[in-house]
């Protein structure tokens, strides 16, 4: 079973990949993960990946395919596995795809968790994190003990720039513009599914069992 998550910043798709991984035992590939994997082990595709990084520039998508097909020829991927953060844009999709042709298989199913813009604004306005422990907190559903104070080491709970709604718009312009398309392109290989992120994690989830097999 191959998985791709789409969804917008803040709309809990990376929570969701970790339970559909446990439940069906299958990994969790996240392409940030690939990529500081790689770099640190010093693998050549990490080498390689490293030298646009180091100069500010994206990694190109023919580079990342490469980087993320050998993580899904491992072992572990055999049975399948749950993609977090690619592809982002129809033509990683499209190089993906035509790979998959070429070993005898395809994705899945796309699975989308529909959030609107305002909610994961309000959403991600609520974040509050520890800059020392990284522990993360919300004013909402995850409130910490004492205020502005992290229950972990007791040190100062902050906004961090990345969850301030000016932000948080910004980022979802550029999914919008990008990602948003993938969609349409997953629509229409007839893979896709969408399931309704503003209810609770546990109902999300319950939608994806719904559709994947319990």
């Amino acid at each position: 079973m191959k998985i791709i998550m789409l969804g917008a910043p803040g709309a809990g798709k990376g929570t969701q990949a970790s339970r559909i991984a446990e439940k069906y035992q299958i990994p969790h590939v996240s392409t940030g993960d690939i990529f500081r994997a790689n770099i640190k082990n010093g693998t050549d595709l990490g080498k390689e990946a490293k030298k646009y990084m180091d100069q500010g520039q994206l990694v190109p998508d023919e580079l990342t395919v490469r980087i993320l097909l050998d993580r899904v020829a491992q072992d572990d991927c055999k049975n399948g596995y749950v993609l977090d953060g690619f592809p982002r844009t129809i033509p990683q999709a499209e190089v993906l795809d035509a790979e998959l042709t070429k070993l005898g298989t395809k994705v899945d199913y796309a699975v989308n968790v529909e959030v609107p813009d305002e909610n994961i604004i309000g959403r991600m306005s609520g974040r509050r994190a520890c800059l020392k422990c990284g522990a993360t907190y919300h004013l909402e559903f995850l409130r910490p003990k004492t205020e502005g104070i992290c229950d972990n080491c007791g040190s100062e709970l902050v906004l961090r720039d990345d969850d301030k709604p000016e932000t948080v718009k910004k980022r979802l312009t550029v999914y919008h513009d990008q990602t948003q398309p993938l969609i349409d392109y997953y629509t229409e290989k007839g893979v896709l599914k969408t399931v309704d992120g503003t209810v609770s994690p546990e109902q999300v989830f319950q939608a994806i069992e719904n559709i994947l097999g319990a």
